[in-house]
């Protein structure tokens, strides 16, 4: 039996809807039930919903508890409401069977809405490199919209921008350097920022390699294919000297890529995929390491008093 949530007052449907459209009475923060049907992502949300793990724990929460946490949207005009923040939870709310979310309705324009959104995302635990590249993205242009665009005579323009930077690294703890160098990662085509996410590129290498136009960065593509290898930060700073000089072409990064890589040369890599299969589907990356080092220190005793016999 679903226990009740505590702290929440929720108000019945009729008292709250009438045409599909939240009541005027409705005070501020004031929590709601809204038809999933009626409920859509903000646009451009750059975090994803994935049906993980974590996700499962969700959806058995939300079966056993209910919603806890109300989602934030904002109306669209058109009838239907823009989540904010909740978009996991309206998924999962999708996959336990139930009709409506409970929410708290704001009337935000664009830049407030987008912020909110953000802000609120940012929480999450987990957060791939390209979720916060985006997410730093579209709240710098909200915040410098906000701050006013002084007009070209304006010697002060380039400052507010600098100071925009310098204030969100502020807000998300990050250097306003840092808070670029995730920006630049937007500048990737969608392959080579999943490689990111997916730690098969380093982040610095992802950086370095933003630099490259969308056709230079597809003909790297090919290189990789042909070379069976990823670049290097060293291979990534050189390929775009190269390319910023003109110089580089398909060919040149083949070459480059073909390249035995000092690191590797003494190095054993084990994919996730072909480990996880001899472990619980519960261990994380880290237990599994463990698991690995004292299996291997047992076998080296075992070894040396084979040997000293």
């Amino acid at each position: 039996m679903k226990k009740e949530r505590s702290n929440i007052q929720l108000s019945s449907y009729d008292d709250i809807f009438g045409d599909g459209k939240v009541s005027p009475e409705v005070t501020a923060d004031q929590v709601v039930e809204i038809p999933l049907s009626q409920l859509h992502p903000f646009k451009y949300h750059p975090f994803k919903v994935r049906d993980d793990e974590e996700m499962e724990k969700t959806v058995e929460s939300i079966r056993e508890f209910g919603v806890l946490t109300p989602a934030i949207c904002r109306p669209d005009g058109k009838g239907g409401y823009e989540i904010l923040s909740g978009h996991r939870r309206h998924h999962a709310c999708e996959i336990a069977g139930l009709e409506t979310l409970p929410c708290i309705v704001r009337e935000l324009d664009d830049d407030a809405a987008t912020i909110l959104m953000v802000d609120s995302n940012l929480q999450r635990e987990e957060i791939l490199p390209s979720e916060r590249a985006f997410a730093y993205k579209m709240k710098l242009d909200a915040m410098k919209r906000q701050a006013g665009r002084p007009s070209k005579e304006n010697a002060c323009q380039v400052g507010t921008h600098l100071r925009s930077d310098a204030e969100l690294g502020e807000q998300v703890g990050e250097s306003a350097r840092s808070v670029q160098r995730y920006i630049r990662l937007t500048n990737l085509i969608p392959e080579l920022l999943d490689m990111v996410d997916e730690k098969v590129i380093g982040l610095n290498t992802g950086v370095t390699l933003s630099f490259l136009d969308d056709k230079q960065q597809k003909e790297l593509l090919s290189a990789m294919d042909y070379a069976q290898a990823v670049p290097s930060l060293e291979q990534a700073q050189r390929i775009k000297k190269l390319a910023q000089n003109n110089e580089i072409s398909q060919e040149g990064m083949n070459i480059i890529l073909s390249e035995e890589k000092k690191t590797d040369v003494d190095r054993v890599t084990l994919k996730h995929d072909t480990l996880k299969k001899y472990f619980p589907k519960s261990y994380t990356p880290k237990q599994m390491e463990d698991t690995i080092i004292k299996l291997l220190d047992q076998w080296q005793k075992k070894r040396n008093r084979e040997m000293s016999l």
